[in-house]
């Protein structure tokens, strides 16, 4: 199963992340819905019924708009079905957080919508899974691995911070266009920092039987997990590889849902690593939930290549430009840094140094 991801990129920079070719090959950054931005809040313990961005055809939303064209909107985690009776999404008796993918078309609460076109892809850092070890539960943070550095991604928006109150549009080193500049641009810089993670799901959209505002909610797809994370969990989510897969999956003008369920194979693609019990509460909500830790000394380690790579892109970030995380400081992670002050100011602890920073306001 899947039930706790984190996403840690500020809208802007999630947008940037989820650039894509449509059709004719042209490449293009999806907007956010109306109002969608603000809904979202970064996350480094994302639990259910949180919101979560997720990439979806702008048709759902404009029956004008092509099929093909994507727009970013947060939907709450544990679908809803439109059916449903009950004036309180709360008082939902079964949990519809995921979907195996081999009984999608048995069950009317994924059949619906599948069929309807209503297919989406669900957007995080990574998903963490725990591993039944004994008596106690080891967790795993797993995600994609990163091929790249995290670049100059961040380090261009920190100077674009200094710049922004004289000029709108900075150019980097590289000759890339800023982020300002790029939303209006028909072909957009693609995105060099990190890979997000891209889970197939379905969505619904509910409206409570006495009116108000629509709900829109989804549920991760499931499936038999790959070899390399057999020994941590049976099932995993689906994984779509790549452009062509995302642009699969959301086309549901060309592609019917026959076609589009066979994309939904187990896929040996996703690296991991443990990482501490911290992230067994879903209050707590530090990079500490991420922090690769030595299964045989219960302690902070040097970081493989891949999660070596994640560290090194958190404190190339700029907290300044992050919204507050979504829940309160808690004890726990108020201890947490009060520790990491006390260790030498590694790239984590320059991270959870600068994690209280109020964010930048326009």
């Amino acid at each position: 199963m899947c039930g706790r991801t984190a996403c840690t990129l500020a809208p802007d920079e999630v947008s940037r992340a989820c650039s894509y070719r449509n059709r004719g090959g042209q490449r293009r950054q999806p907007r956010w819905r109306d109002g969608d931005a603000d809904k979202y809040r970064p996350s480094y313990n994302k639990s259910l019924q949180s919101m979560s961005p997720v990439l979806v055809s702008q048709r759902h939303f404009d029956k004008t708009a092509p099929v093909d064209e994507c727009v970013l909107a947060s939907m709450r985690w544990g679908l809803i079905p439109a059916w449903f009776k009950e004036s309180d999404p709360s008082k939902m008796q079964y949990s519809t957080s995921n979907c195996r993918s081999e009984n999608i078309l048995e069950k009317k609460s994924y059949k619906d919508p599948l069929l309807k076109g209503q297919r989406c892809v669900i957007m995080a850092d990574g998903f963490y899974e725990w591993q039944r070890v004994e008596k106690e539960k080891q967790p795993f943070f797993i995600y994609f691995p990163q091929k790249n550095g995290p670049s100059q991604e961040r380090k261009e928006d920190q100077q674009q911070d200094v710049t922004s109150s004289t000029c709108n549009t900075v150019v980097s080193e590289k000759g890339e266009i800023s982020h300002d500049l790029a939303e209006e641009s028909e072909a957009p810089a693609e995105w060099t920092g990190w890979r997000l993670l891209t889970m197939a799901g379905v969505f619904d959209c509910w409206t409570p039987p006495g009116g108000g505002e629509a709900l829109y909610t989804y549920s991760v797809i499931t499936v038999n997990a790959s070899p390399n994370l057999q020994s941590i969990h049976d099932r995993m989510p689906a994984i779509l590889d790549g452009e062509d897969e995302v642009r699969r999956w959301l086309d549901f003008g060309e592609v019917k849902s026959l076609d589009a369920i066979k994309l939904l194979q187990s896929k040996d693609v996703l690296t991991f690593h443990p990482v501490s019990s911290f992230v067994n509460n879903s209050r707590n909500n530090s990079p500490e939930c991420l922090q690769p830790v030595d299964l045989s000394r219960k302690k902070e380690i040097k970081a493989t290549a891949s999660s070596k790579m994640m560290m090194s892109w958190l404190s190339s970030g700029s907290p300044a430009k992050r919204k507050e995380p979504d829940t309160n400081e808690t004890k726990g992670e108020q201890d947490s840094k009060a520790k990491s002050r006390c260790k030498p100011a590694g790239g984590l602890q320059l991270w959870l140094q600068g994690a209280n920073k109020k964010p930048r306001t326009k």
